[in-house]
């Protein structure tokens, strides 16, 4: 039994199409294939439902899937102790993240590269949710995402941020002059807003609820970027107050802080609860809390 082959077993879990899981580990489909067949073959034990495509891993399959995680991950982190032990760090930092975090973590994941030129970061946006599965299934090194809201388990966690929300609209239109809203004001504005399995949408949801009304929602999306879009359009939309220095560049938007109620959540890095905590993961883990002491943080 190889590392290689319980990597393509840990690719075919992720891309679940026989294709495209070899194409992540860089080889041939029949490469991908004759590996997975000489790891049942070691195991003595079938791993692959078999099928034309992709069907899912038998019930023994699963168990050696949950090892193969466990042992690619340690493997890597074996590497990366290495490397620190020969006075550098070097690697690829997996990190999760929600969308409504964007203007945050650029100034953490930017300074650490800088501090650490043979790191790489590979970003993802993802649900709150996709966030803590791809954490506890090693697929992730890391996610910033709320600490506050969701079932946090088998992790360790840093507040990074409180979020706040202001209401971002056109220019000209609705409640001129004003230098806050109400989230009841907010709903009766045709909005664009995240989809209801996104944290940042539940949080807006509970918000509206608790004053007692009933959101105008026009366009529901995954991107931020397009809440912007639909904002210079014509619509209004919510956003973490912590985007209102970038609204600056867009003409025709303004932003007012949200009231009635006073919404606050917190939020923060999260890591998988492990020991030895590998070595690019417990730097980027010092970093951000340096970062957090000296209020570098937007």
């Amino acid at each position: 039994m190889l590392i290689r082959q319980l990597e393509y077993l840990v690719a075919l879990a992720h891309e679940e199409h026989f294709a495209r899981a070899a194409e992540r580990c860089g080889v041939s489909q029949p490469t991908l294939s004759t590996g997975l067949r000489q790891l049942e073959e070691d195991l003595g034990t079938a791993i692959v439902e078999r099928g034309n495509r992709f069907r899912g891993f038998t019930p023994q399959g699963a168990i050696v899937l949950d090892w193969a995680r466990r042992i690619v991950a340690s493997e890597r982190s074996m590497r990366q102790d290495l490397d620190r032990s020969r006075g550098m760090l070097a690697g690829r930092l997996r990190i999760g993240v929600i969308p409504s975090v964007n203007a945050v973590v650029p100034e953490l994941t930017t300074t650490f590269v800088r501090a650490h030129p043979l790191v790489r970061i590979d970003e993802t946006e993802m649900t709150s949710h996709e966030v803590l599965r791809d954490i506890a299934s090693f697929d992730l090194d890391a996610g910033i995402t709320y600490v506050d809201d969701e079932r946090l388990e088998h992790v360790r966690t840093l507040p990074i941020a409180i979020e706040r929300y202001v209401l971002v609209l056109p220019s000209g239109g609705a409640l001129p002059e004003r230098e806050t809203a109400t989230w009841a004001e907010a709903a009766s504005l045709p909005l664009c807003l995240l989809r209801p399995d996104m944290q940042n949408r539940r949080i807006c949801d509970a918000a509206f609820a608790e004053a007692g009304a009933t959101p105008n929602v026009h366009v529901e999306t995954y991107s931020v970027m397009a809440e912007l879009c639909y904002v210079q359009a014509g619509l209004a939309s919510i956003l973490p107050a912590t985007f209102a220095p970038w609204l600056g560049v867009l003409s025709g938007v303004r932003a007012l802080p949200l009231v009635a109620p006073e919404v606050e959540h917190a939020i923060g890095l999260v890591v998988a609860e492990r020991d030895p905590i590998p070595a690019l993961v417990a730097a980027f883990w010092e970093h951000v809390r340096e970062r957090v002491a000296h209020a570098s943080v937007p």
